[in-house]
């Protein structure tokens, strides 16, 4: 499979699973099971719940997916205590 042929979605992890593994919702409003990518785990990032991401999916199953990237924590000047507005 082409690296082109993969779908890209953000979204926020609203669960944490064992060996690397988390449920995040994705800003189409599904849900998905996804894993961490191997430069992710090699480079020891921390992926803890509430944080967005990217994720790749393949058009084959949409209901899993890979987590590709860590999105930086966007501060806004009103909110001093929460990084993100979490939906659930």
């Amino acid at each position: 499979m082409n690296k082109k042929n993969f779908i890209i979605a953000e979204g926020l992890v609203t669960d944490a699973y064992p060996n690397g593994m988390f449920k995040v919702h994705l800003d189409n409003g599904t849900d998905i099971l996804t894993y961490i990518s191997g430069k992710i785990r090699y480079n020891s990032v921390r992926i803890l719940i509430g944080d967005r991401v990217r994720v790749e999916l393949t058009p084959y199953d949409l209901t899993r997916g890979r987590i590709i990237y860590r999105l930086t924590p966007i501060k806004s000047s009103n909110d001093d205590d929460d990084d993100y507005d979490i939906p659930f």
